[in-house]
């Protein structure tokens, strides 16, 4: 028994003295940043940059080669005999090339760009929600390690208690004021005691080993800080879901406004360098360079064709989001109207554990007179040692329970 509790003082020394203190939110930090999918931030930011510049090169002079050589049946002739005039070559060759540079094009490459930078905003916003339900799992292994230490501290005092006990018990004994039937009692009091800490340690082991795993650091060199909670904690509601859906509806956005330059006229200059025969002069079967430079305008107005039903699909996706977003704030209300509530039955809970307490105290007290003066048994005395152990225990749990409670309501409003 020595050696069990021992063990344990070590075991609690170590987890709770360690070489840094940790809090909770620091736990939320290493988790968010230890997750394999925080990578993907980087990954988001240089596609989006890959895209933009891609974009972005719709502006360079677009140039385009040419060469040629075709055998034709037929050629043009003049249906007159004209001196110097040679006939045309059915074999014609020509190397060519085109230059295009884009003056307007209707809008079309900054909408693009705009639906580019919206759609890896909205990728963001989604791997932020994901990466934020990670809070919710380390608020339970957090406060589950509280409550698992307070739980082992408990449990070492009443052994020390029960350990008094039994010398007490012996003593009785010789004094012919009990027998072993009562010392047989608080031995198994002791053994059932011992088995309640070999079930608190490995639990607690657990949940260490597991918030371990997600914040990267190894707990037994943490000590982790109790949180104090203020008076207040009615708080504003800075969900990362509510973000998303701003992030989706502005990307619908530029998706419309994509789809109404696609209908606006495009202004080019082009030109055109080539050597060939025959060169421009048809007439001339020669071998000679020629060039062509103008303005272009072109307008497409297929797109007409699928541009209603484009913007109606634009617009139920619109509708999907914003019933999205309704619902999140329908149940996001209803959890926060939950957990109000059971923070408020936790505190009238804990209002009256001390006085459960010292009225437990005092009755074991008493009940340590009698059995002192030989009207009470030791086997009903232990019915009281219990009773006021178990008053001790409620009162750490719905400690634990009310801070768990208060950042359960942090999370679902994420402040």
């Amino acid at each position: 028994m020595k050696h069990r509790i021992l063990l344990l003082a070590v075991t609690i020394t170590l987890f709770t003295t360690g070489y840094a203190q940790l809090s909770i939110e620091d736990c939320y930090t290493k988790a968010a940043s230890n997750y394999p999918l925080i990578k993907q931030y980087g990954l988001i930011e240089k596609s989006e940059g890959y895209n933009l510049s891609n974009i972005s090169k719709g502006y360079l002079p677009q140039i385009q080669v040419s060469v040629k050589a075709t055998y034709q049946s037929q050629v043009t002739k003049i249906p007159v005999d004209m001196p110097g005039i040679e006939a045309l070559k059915k074999d014609q060759y020509s190397a060519a090339i085109d230059l295009n540079q884009s003056i307007w094009d209707g809008g079309n490459m900054k909408a693009q760009k705009e639906n580019i930078r919206t759609q890896a905003e909205v990728n963001r916003k989604h791997l932020d929600v994901t990466l934020y339900a990670i809070r919710e799992r380390v608020n339970q292994l957090f406060f589950g390690i509280l409550l698992f230490d307070e739980m082992l501290k408990q449990n070492a005092l009443y052994q020390e208690e029960l350990k008094r006990n039994f010398t007490q018990t012996s003593a009785y004994m010789r004094n012919g004021l009990a027998n072993q039937a009562d010392l047989d009692a608080i031995q198994v009091e002791q053994i059932k005691a011992t088995q309640h800490e070999t079930e608190l340690f490995h639990t607690r082991t657990a949940y260490a080993e597991i918030l371990s795993a997600f914040i990267g650091e190894r707990m037994n060199e943490c000590t982790l800080i109790k949180p104090k909670i203020s008076d207040s904690y009615k708080l504003t509601n800075y969900r990362p879901e509510l973000l998303l859906y701003d992030a989706q509806l502005r990307n619908v956005d530029a998706q419309r406004k994509e789809i109404n330059a696609a209908l606006m006229p495009r202004f080019n200059l082009f030109a055109t360098g080539g050597y060939g025969r025959p060169g421009l002069n048809m007439l001339e079967s020669k071998f000679s360079a020629y060039y062509i430079v103008g303005v272009a305008v072109n307008w497409n107005f297929s797109n007409l064709y699928t541009r209603k039903n484009k913007l109606k699909t634009i617009e139920v996706n619109k509708g999907m989001i914003e019933a999205q977003h309704e619902t999140f704030l329908f149940n996001n209300n209803l959890d926060i109207t939950q957990s109000n509530n059971e923070i408020r039955k936790i505190s009238e809970l804990l209002s009256s554990d001390n006085d459960i307490i010292r009225l437990r105290g005092s009755v074991k007290r008493s009940a340590q007179i009698k059995v002192d003066n030989g009207t009470l048994s030791v086997l009903d005395l232990m019915k009281e040692v219990n009773a006021e152990q178990q008053a001790i225990q409620n009162k750490i749990i719905h400690e634990i329970e009310f801070l768990q409670a208060v950042y359960n309501l942090k999370y679902i409003t994420n402040n």
